[in-house]
Formats: C-alpha cells, sequence, structure tokens
C-alpha cells in the first residue's frame, strides 16, 4: 500500500482515538463511572469486531496456530488498553480532550521512542537519534504552545 495513505490512516486512526475518547468520557460522566464507560466501549468494539471479522475473514487460525500463541499475549493488550482507555476516560473531563489527548500522545511516543530502541515487546529495534530527541522536545514544546493558558 501507497506510504501516503498508510500516513493518511494514520493520522484518521488518531482522529477516532480523539473522537471516541472524548464521547466515552461523556458516557462516563453521564453513568458517573468511566470504568462502566469502558465495559460499554469494549462491549460495543467488540460487537463491531465480531461483525467485522464475520464479514470479511477468508481463513480461520488453526488449532495449531491458536497453541503457539504465548498466553500472556491473550490477555496483556485488553488488560493494558482498558486501563489507558479508562484513564483517558477519568481524565478528559478534568482537563480537556485537548490537553488529555496531547499528554497521552507523549506517554505514547516517548515509550515508543523507548522501546523501540531496546526492542521491547518483541520490536523492531529503532535507535534513539538526534532526530527523535529533537522531536520528543518538539512534541514537549508543542504541549506547552497547546495547553498554555
Amino acid at each position: 500500500m501507497n506510504q501516503y495513505i498508510l500516513l493518511g490512516l494514520a493520522f484518521l486512526g488518531g482522529v477516532f482515538l480523539a473522537m471516541q475518547g472524548g464521547l466515552n468520557a461523556q458516557l462516563g460522566v453521564l453513568l458517573k463511572n468511566p470504568l462502566l464507560a469502558s465495559v460499554v466501549a469494549f462491549f460495543s468494539s467488540s460487537v463491531f469486531a465480531i461483525i467485522t471479522v464475520v464479514c470479511t475473514i477468508k481463513t480461520f487460525p488453526t488449532t495449531n496456530q491458536l497453541t503457539e500463541i504465548p498466553f500472556y499475549l491473550w490477555y496483556t493488550g485488553g488488560f493494558f488498553s482498558v486501563l489507558g482507555i479508562s484513564i483517558y476516560y477519568y481524565t478528559i473531563p478534568k482537563l480537556g480532550v485537548s490537553t488529555m489527548i496531547s499528554f497521552g500522545l507523549c506517554g505514547q511516543l516517548t515509550f515508543a521512542v523507548i522501546a523501540g530502541h531496546y526492542g521491547w515487546l518483541n520490536l523492531p529495534i529503532e535507535p534513539i537519534s538526534f532526530k527523535r530527541i529533537a522531536g520528543i522536545i518538539a512534541m514537549i514544546t508543542g504541549i506547552f504552545l497547546i495547553n498554555w493558558k
């Protein structure tokens, strides 16, 4: 797939994440419980994902393929997803969506640079460079500009 299309899709994914964060944070306020909003969001996400898989998948994994997957991969992604999303739903009504997303993105990118440098989570190694450090500094500067009142 064309690199520009992939970059556009990545940007669009970020827009969707900001939208869902704002909408589900409102749900958490109305339900008076951000964790309950997470349950609703993950349930509806599961329904949409199941429908999409049923409509698009051509072959299902074999039993051998399923048994080769390390046990921890079945639950750790979901665990961290619930933690991260619940924190979003809790903090967006208190901080505002632009503040929450800017700080959340800073956390994501900082972790991504460190994890990539060391190859954590079985990721390809991407050494920290001057450009990456400059990018993080520019991002932090941008966060201060976005949030400066």
